[in-house]
């Protein structure tokens, strides 16, 4: 496929996340299935984030030519291993190297592993020659380059088999938000899109909070109100209890409503339905801690990531701030 036929291809894609017929229905319907913590509000969510913000016919193109893409490139064969803990987490990595124009064999998670070739077989009927650089498999042997995203323990595994080729390896990362205490109701409410959305299994996710001394979390939780129907969703339920009790039985303080417990803590990784916070006294050090921990993906707050943005990333927005597609020009 040269790149006119790619870029034609992928922006049919973006049309067609952007509709709501009984394909995707039936795709998503399928996911949720095979995923309970795939719901069908926020695989809809991803699917409208990658229409809007990837696959946006104007952002795409002017991502394509940024790069100076054209048909010059000799194809390698790259490998990637995706990770599976939000609906199609590894969007950005495949269409990266599709629109480089190497091949890619992609390990596909066990936890999403229904999106992405129902994806696939859509483009395989608009353009049989999608075939060719695209598969998925098992087995990423004999491939020239390597792109893997998983936990920390198995990043360990992919140092030792990727290592020796050109590779790039990401591992487990998550992200914080910076509060004033001057934030508006509205502000809160976007604020808790970024630490609901997805049940707080993103690594843009917000899992913990820097808030001033003497923050009043009043305001917070209620802001979190909007999310209260998470409480009938068993799976994330048994986690709100299981946390609850744990805090309870060791008899530490925490506040909380009926879908999420907050808990002062310096981890910057939390479980799910409960959020982390730590006081500050200088919020200058504080954005300079913050941005030396190689543990963050993203910072949301006022003079960083917009409140209720840290889900929405761009072409641009690197996971680990690696540019993959220079990665894959550079091969």
């Amino acid at each position: 496929m040269d790149l006119a036929e790619r870029i034609a291809i992928m922006t049919q894609l973006g049309k067609y996340l952007a509709e709501d017929n009984e394909e995707l229905k039936t795709a998503k319907q399928k996911a949720f299935e095979k995923n309970k913590w795939f719901a069908i509000e926020f695989v809809d969510y991803t699917f409208k984030n990658i229409a809007e913000y990837y696959l946006d016919e104007e952002k795409f193109k002017n991502w394509i030519e940024y790069y100076h893409i054209d048909d010059n490139i000799r194809p390698q064969k790259i490998g990637i291993v995706m990770a599976g803990n939000i609906p199609l987490v590894g969007f950005h990595d495949f269409l990266s190297v599709f629109i480089s124009g190497h091949q890619q064999i992609i390990k596909l998670s066990e936890k999403d592993d229904v999106l992405l070739p129902f994806l696939f077989e859509k483009m395989k009927q608009w353009n049989a020659k999608v075939s060719s650089l695209i598969r998925t498999g098992e087995m990423l042997k004999d491939c020239d380059a390597y792109i893997a995203t998983g936990r920390n323990n198995s990043t360990r595994y992919f140092h030792r088999y990727f290592g020796k080729y050109p590779s790039i390896i990401r591992n487990n990362k998550t992200s914080v938000a910076v509060l004033s205490g001057n934030e508006t109701e509205e502000q809160l409410s976007m604020l808790a899109d970024d630490v609901y959305i997805y049940f707080g299994l993103g690594c843009r996710n917000v899992t913990k909070l820097l808030v001033p001394e003497n923050y009043n979390f009043e305001k917070l939780l209620n802001a979190f109100k909007k999310y209260d129907y998470l409480k009938d969703i068993t799976k994330y339920r048994n986690n709100y209890d299981y946390n609850l009790a744990l805090l309870i039985m060791n008899n530490k303080y925490y506040m909380a409503n009926e879908t999420m417990i907050l808990s002062e803590n310096e981890n910057i990784f939390s479980p799910v339905s409960v959020l982390h916070y730590e006081f500050y006294k200088n919020k200058e050090n504080v954005a300079e801690r913050l941005n030396a921990d190689e543990n963050i993906q993203c910072i949301v707050g006022e003079d960083h990531v917009p409140f209720g943005q840290s889900q929405a990333p761009g072409l641009f927005d690197y996971a680990d701030g690696i540019d993959t597609i220079e990665f894959l020009l550079g091969l």
